[in-house]
């Protein structure tokens, strides 16, 4: 099992989401988040002087999925993020992280059993 999580532009959820469908991952926790890499911010006039925003509104997608689904879901997540033919900075980041176990509250089942459906 493996938890997959990706810092992602905001207006690029709903492209993820259909991708991600179609390789049959529909579970994820999404969280609004700010953050900087590459980017460093940007100036914005706020009346009348300039401002410099240093952390950017991204979102954070949390999926936990077994290992058939690693690479799929890594694949989804490039192709949907990814902006125009080449990418852009500001794109995003995704990270793989071993999971040890999972527990469904509701029946108590864990590991695999309890991420899916």
């Amino acid at each position: 099992m493996k938890l997959i999580v990706a810092i992602i532009r905001p207006e690029k959820l709903e492209e993820i989401q259909q991708a991600l469908a179609e390789r049959d991952v529909y579970l994820m926790t999404v969280t609004e988040v700010r953050g900087c890499g590459r980017q460093r911010g940007y100036t914005e006039v706020y009346r009348g002087s300039e401002v410099k925003i240093r952390l950017i509104p991204k979102l954070k997608l949390e999926i936990a999925v077994t290992e058939p689904f690693v690479e799929a879901t890594i694949e989804a997540l490039v192709h949907a993020a990814r902006t125009g033919d080449t990418g852009a900075i500001g794109d995003g980041k995704i990270f793989v992280l071993p999971m040890d176990d999972c527990v469904r509250i509701r029946t108590g089942e864990r590991g695999a059993e309890a991420i899916g459906p």
